[in-house]
């Protein structure tokens, strides 16, 4: 794999992780409300999320739906309905005030992480990128350290992004104003979640 692929298969992949998601809603809204510190963390759950999609394209993901096709809906509507979870627990919780002191009771860093990880196993957008995108830019001939040098930009990249937009959206700024909009941003985070998961249910 030359330099060149290489690059070109980085900006696509930062390009893919910039565009509107799940992954993105949750980020600012963990960033606001709870902190920089559970933002990061959950950043880097966010990002072995998506290095797991990575690493199963590399192993064959899309022979497996090829030969199995029940396996991708399967899939897609766990997705679906775990995002609609979120969704109403966030819209349940919109006009509970924030606590004057971050995570006063603080999730576990555990919890955090497999929030992230099972946020982006969710987003059918990784799916449809890694099952069919990534593996048509490899090439056919990837030796085993190529592959990890993939996955190790992969995984710089992705947990680059949210942790710029995690420590955005904790400075206490972007904080007041979300202290000031919460009722109504967690609302539409909510219905944006949910919209998010109907449609990767249905699809």
């Amino acid at each position: 794999m030359t330099a060149t692929a290489l690059a070109s298969l980085a900006l696509v992949q930062l390009l893919i992780a910039m565009s509107p998601g799940p992954a993105a809603v949750l980020t600012i809204r963990t960033a606001a409300v709870d902190g920089v510190k559970p933002a990061l963390t959950l950043s880097v759950g966010l990002a072995v999320g998506v290095l797991l999609w990575a690493a199963a394209a590399l192993l064959g993901l899309s022979l497996v739906f090829e030969i199995m096709p029940w396996l991708q809906t399967g899939l897609r509507v766990i997705g679906g309905l775990f995002l609609i979870w979120i969704a109403l627990s966030l819209w349940r919780n919109a006009a509970a005030p924030l606590p004057e002191t971050r995570m006063q009771v603080p999730r576990s860093t555990a919890s955090i992480l497999r929030l992230g990880i099972w946020t982006n196993l969710a987003n059918p957008k990784a799916l449809a990128y890694f099952a069919a995108v990534f593996t048509g830019v490899l090439p056919a001939d990837l030796t085993w350290v190529q592959a990890l040098i993939v996955l190790a930009m992969i995984f710089a990249i992705e947990t680059g992004w949210y942790a710029a937009l995690s420590l955005l959206f904790s400075r206490t700024g972007p904080r007041r104003v979300y202290v000031r909009i919460k009722t109504g941003a967690e609302r539409v985070f909510g219905v944006l979640l949910g919209l998010f998961g109907v449609r990767i249910a249905l699809s």
